[in-house]
């Protein structure tokens, strides 16, 4: 089924094709530091990417993904809240249409410029398909991006590419890059069990959301918003606001390792 962020197919909608979508462990949610529980048994977490992994960059109509060969344990992230080692096999962006909204996850009521997400899978599993189906499946590293004054250069690499990519379908190379060089310096973070974000919203993650932000430049959040959502031979439709509103927390936990 067509899925999108129009109000025609948007959110909203999602649940009819996509049943999950009305789940009690969706994501986002919005984290509240009073409803936050801090557990001193969290351990830190480690990234070990090779960027030799990184293979393609591509606009698929709903963002901007940086693709990972993810055939074995070459790239990984462990330690924090998981019970092992889970491979990196893609990271993409959600944005708004302005610097004042665009992250999914909210943090005491403010919404970020945008939200990066780096997503892994549990290799226990014979492949991705099958780890999407498990609870303990999937693992993504949420970071913010937050406007500042000056520009994030670990951001350029990416950001270049955007011409080339500029609208649905497009895909180019993208060798030899180390997505651990757009961290934060803290390694803080918040942790709860939720969903893809976007369809068909499988319950099968281990959200790890930094507390720290990286600061990007406005017009860094411009460049992504240059992208056009329709194929070449269609009218440009910029492609902004490819993100969910927050859903219910239901009776779930959220841990913090600060």
């Amino acid at each position: 089924y067509p899925w999108g962020y129009d109000s025609d197919n948007g959110p909203d909608q999602w649940h009819k094709n996509y049943p999950i979508a009305k789940g009690h462990h969706q994501s986002p949610i919005e984290i509240n530091n009073k409803e936050v529980h801090y557990d001193r048994s969290l351990l830190p977490w480690f990234a070990s990417y090779d960027p030799g992994a990184a293979k393609t960059i591509l606009n698929n109509g709903k963002t901007c993904r940086v693709v990972f060969d993810d055939s074995f344990d070459r790239s990984v992230l462990r330690g924090g809240p998981l019970p092992g080692v889970y491979r990196l096999r893609q990271l993409h962006f959600h944005w708004g249409s302005s610097d004042d909204h665009g992250s999914e996850h909210v943090v005491n009521g403010v919404r970020y410029a945008g939200e990066l997400h780096l997503l892994h899978w549990n290799p226990k599993y014979s492949n991705y398909l099958d780890a999407v189906r498990r609870t303990d499946g999937i693992a993504v590293l949420a970071i913010f991006l937050q406007v500042g004054k000056t520009p994030k250069p670990e951001m350029k690499r990416i950001l270049e590419e955007i011409n080339v990519i500029k609208t649905k379908g497009k895909e180019a190379p993208f060798p030899n890059f180390d997505p651990s060089i757009l961290f934060p310096k803290s390694h803080d973070y918040w942790t709860y069990h939720g969903s893809f974000t976007t369809p068909p919203c499988e319950e099968c993650i281990t959200w790890i959301i930094l507390r720290e932000p990286i600061i990007v430049s406005s017009d860094q959040m411009a460049k992504l918003r240059s992208l056009s959502k329709n194929a070449e031979n269609e009218p440009e439709l910029p492609l902004v606001d490819n993100w969910r509103p927050t859903q219910p927390r239901h009776y779930r936990m959220v841990s913090a390792s600060f």
